[in-house]
């Protein structure tokens, strides 16, 4: 019978140990998991935007095969008084800030810019250049990015 006792005993202090182990454990990897379940969310979260930004540029259809094209298409916009057009010549998150700009400008304001927006193109210019992006420092400071689709977009004036 003692020896029934020392078994249940022996048994209840392995249960406990075991459980106490494992609480210990859970609570040791308990963080480490949450964080990378976070993570996970964030990187899914992240790919999303991702995807939703590029199905925008890909529907995104105003722009010129090339930056000067754009630039012309935004000029012929700006001096024909259309300004919503005009904005949507910039990347998506820019357009409203430039429409509001725009409309908000003086007329000799606006003249003055289309003028030095015009000279590029004259003469060598100052510029850089890669696969996505367009930059030119002289006369005046514009940059363009170049859209999944192909169409290239001003970034900013």
């Amino acid at each position: 019978m003692q020896r029934g006792k020392v078994k249940i005993i022996i048994g209840i202090i392995a249960a406990v140990l075991l459980l106490g182990w494992g609480a210990l454990y859970v609570a040791a990897h308990y963080p480490q998991w949450r964080a990378e379940q976070q993570v996970r969310r964030t990187a899914d979260e992240l790919k999303r935007i991702e995807e939703d930004d590029y199905q925008r540029a890909m529907a995104d259809t105003y722009g010129g095969k090339t930056p000067q094209e754009t630039l012309a298409l935004f000029i012929e916009a700006v001096e024909g008084g259309d300004y919503e057009l005009a904005s949507k010549y910039f990347i998506g998150e820019k357009r409203e800030r430039e429409l509001n700009a725009l409309m908000r400008s003086e007329k000799e304001n606006i003249f003055a810019v289309t003028e030095l927006l015009k000279k590029i193109g004259e003469g060598d210019g100052n510029y850089t250049f890669d696969d996505e992006e367009y930059v030119v420092n002289e006369p005046i400071y514009v940059r363009f990015k170049l859209y999944p689709n192909g169409v290239w977009k001003i970034i900013e004036i």
